[in-house]
């Protein structure tokens, strides 16, 4: 309880500190709050102006103004998009959903590829198997991910049909009803396995591009953590017992080699949500990284601070989960 006490302290220090950086960075920004948030012809209306500048303390100083943004922030209020009109907790709202589906497939695929091709190449150490591996997990790393994409885009819809080019559904297609957001989740609850099928359809391209980086980390990262416990001595006594490989490997290599493993999971998560951006952008996924890519262009800035804190806390808040795991599975860790 106090390892899991002590990780909370920092992650609630490490949240104001993130809302103290994007606060200062959007009053460095040079523009008209008023008028972007207002529009033209009601920033002319002075009532207006001074209402707006007293609901978010833009009459008063800067640490006056972080108390009130912080305030704000707890009451759910990211104030307004210049671009949509709306408030931001509402666009994020509409946003997420998209995003989350895209990562939880896109990181299920990595974690389930990378951990095997990483365990098959430890095994198979300067064999065949493990140099193929070690060229492909170098060419997924060295490769930038929006070539991936273009080129995934190109022969996958374009040369070989295989796959919906944009958006999450096909055009005309209405969504199932909505109790998760995530269109599958949806369709499988609303039994509308034909729409399940065709999301699912939808997802499959922008996952696997969005995932092809973390394979290649995980397949590095798995490599050298199972190398590292393969040779020693519990591992040699339960192979001198005749167990067979597969309880070796699972019960006493892979338990043991998890923890580097888990750790790097922080890395993957945060690699999914930089890597959205592009990705969405190029497939026209209507999730954050779409919405990030119009706040930035049209500089937007409630949306870009709203997105920036959203994505700096989850990305916090899954490094504090990944801590808390990596303590369960290795108890020395509670101690430090």
């Amino acid at each position: 309880m106090r390892f899991v006490l002590r990780r909370l302290v920092a992650l609630v220090f490490l949240s104001i500190g993130i809302t103290a950086v994007a606060f200062v960075l959007t009053q460095l920004v040079p523009s008209n709050a008023a008028a972007t948030n207002l529009g033209e012809q009601a920033a002319g209306d002075p009532a207006a102006v001074k209402a707006f500048d007293q609901h978010y303390g833009l009459n008063h100083p800067l640490p006056v103004r972080y108390l009130i943004y912080l305030d704000h922030l707890v009451h759910g209020d990211l104030g307004q998009s210049s671009v949509t009109h709306d408030a931001v907790t509402h666009d994020l709202g509409q946003f997420i959903p998209a995003t989350a589906e895209l990562a939880l497939y896109s990181i299920l695929f990595a974690a389930i590829v990378g951990i095997v091709f990483g365990t098959i190449a430890a095994l198979r150490r300067n064999r065949p198997a493990d140099h193929a591996l070690r060229v492909l997990s170098l060419a997924g790393i060295s490769m930038p991910t929006f070539w991936i994409a273009l080129v995934a885009l190109y022969v996958g819809f374009y040369e070989l049909g295989w796959f919906p080019g944009a958006g999450r559904l096909n055009p005309g297609v209405n969504p199932p009803p909505s109790v998760t957001g995530l269109y599958t989740i949806d369709a499988l609850i609303a039994g509308e396995f034909g729409l399940f099928w065709q999301a699912l359809h939808s997802l499959i391209l922008p996952a696997l591009v969005l995932a092809a980086f973390n394979v290649s980390l995980l397949t590095r990262f798995t490599r050298s953590a199972v190398l590292e416990v393969i040779g020693n001595d519990y591992v040699r006594a339960a192979r001198a017992k005749g167990l067979p490989e597969r309880i070796v490997v699972v019960r006493y290599i892979l338990r043991a080699a998890l923890p580097s493993v888990v750790t790097v999971l922080g890395l993957v998560f945060a690699n999914v949500l930089t890597g959205a951006v592009l990705v969405e952008k190029i497939f026209s996924w209507p999730g954050i990284g779409q919405y990030a890519y119009e706040a930035a262009v049209n500089l937007d800035v409630p949306a870009i601070a709203g997105v920036s804190i959203f994505v700096a806390v989850v990305y916090v808040t899954i490094n504090f989960i990944v801590d808390v795991l990596y303590g369960v599975i290795d108890p020395r860790i509670r101690i430090t």
